[in-house]
């Protein structure tokens, strides 16, 4: 067993929970997409699309200033 009082244990417990954390709420967010029709799967897919580029495409952008 590893010793629990060794630098840096804290730190791989917390990315293994944020890791973690994010599968399950995929898990969840699938078990309604499961139930959708085509459309609302179509609706779906353009919401997260825009969002995606709301949150990364436009950081990107941002940060590649030309003088």
């Amino acid at each position: 067993m590893t010793d629990q009082t060794r630098w840096g244990i804290p730190e791989v417990q917390l990315k293994n929970k944020a890791v973690k954390h994010r599968r399950d709420l995929v898990a969840r967010a699938m078990d309604y997409v499961v139930k959708l029709d085509e459309t609302g799967i179509t609706d779906l897919m353009l919401l997260i699309e825009a969002e995606y580029e709301r949150k990364y495409v436009k950081n990107k952008a941002d940060d590649k200033v030309v003088l």
